[in-house]
């Protein structure tokens, strides 16, 4: 039987503290991957489709505006050549603002449900 201050018991140890370090080395480099793959699952990938859903809808906002612009302008037109000018500013503007009205109408009736 070896005794503690043999030579051949070193080794051993030595083998064994190795593969304890190599174990938790393993260990630490999966949970690091595994807790990058759910960072990436649950967080980032969802902020991406969240920026590329608001960067679309502020396109079509800012579109959407464009067009009621030319469209205001253009009906502004017609209406000023047909009932005045004066007439035709009360009657546009009042569209637009029946407009909002009814969307926030539907706005606050969807929130609440």
């Amino acid at each position: 039987m070896p005794e503690l201050g043999d030579e051949t018991t070193a080794p051993q140890e030595r083998t064994v503290i190795d593969a304890a370090a190599d174990l938790l080395q393993t260990l630490v480099d999966w949970l690091r991957q595994e807790a990058e793959a759910v960072v990436r699952e649950k967080i980032v990938l969802p902020i991406q489709r969240l920026g590329l859903t608001v960067a679309s809808a502020s396109a079509a906002a800012g579109l959407a505006f464009l067009g009621i612009g030319f469209i205001s302008v253009g009906l502004f037109m017609v209406l000023g050549d047909a009932i005045g000018y004066s007439y035709a500013l009360l009657v546009i503007g009042g569209v637009l603002v029946i407009g909002a009205v009814v969307f926030t109408a539907i706005k606050m009736r969807l929130m609440q449900k």
